[in-house]
């Protein structure tokens, strides 16, 4: 069995097995995100275990704009005086109830942060963007180095040059 992260195919992954225990991020990904996909509006990889295509983890990206007066002062202050940004939304990210607490939540950040990172090179963002779904959620991502915004304890973001410091540390 080999850990794969793909783009998600709704004729070969799984979908009706999944269950992280949220109704919302499992209703999600069993029937949104495929039409999410085929509209435009997220982009959504899974982590499959080869050969098998049951989904054992999801996350999404899409684009998003900032609002800079939210952002904390010493971030802001380098960045251009618009009133509006760009960034890089990681909209969903879930783990398998049966698969939690195997570091997979950790292992499917880091690849949407290197795709982040790849994509500010074609398109430019100056960071990635998460709206966690509760305090545990606000947790995890503190621990990759994740800022609260001012306002907003639940979201959070990440600038793309602590992204490359991010990539640079676990060598990817």
């Amino acid at each position: 069995m080999v850990l794969t992260i793909e783009l998600l195919d709704s004729k070969r992954h799984n979908r009706s097995v999944f269950s992280c225990g949220n109704d919302s991020l499992d209703n999600y990904i069993r029937k949104s995100a495929s039409q999410d996909l085929k509209k435009k509006v997220a982009t959504v990889f899974v982590l499959i275990d080869s050969p098998s295509t049951d989904i054992i983890a999801y996350y999404t990206l899409s684009f998003y704009t900032l609002d800079i007066n939210n952002l904390n002062e010493a971030f802001a202050k380098g960045l251009p005086r618009y009133p509006l940004l760009p960034a890089i939304l990681l909209g969903r990210l879930a783990v398998d109830s049966n698969r939690q607490g195997q570091g997979l939540g950790g292992v499917i950040l880091i690849d949407a942060m290197k795709r982040a990172l790849r994509t500010t090179e074609q398109v430019a963002s100056v960071a990635v963007v998460v709206e966690a779904i509760d305090e545990n959620a606000v947790a995890f991502y503190q621990k990759y180095g994740f800022q609260q915004f001012k306002e907003y304890p639940f979201k959070l973001y990440l600038p793309v040059k602590a992204i490359e410091e991010l990539c640079q540390r676990f060598d990817i």
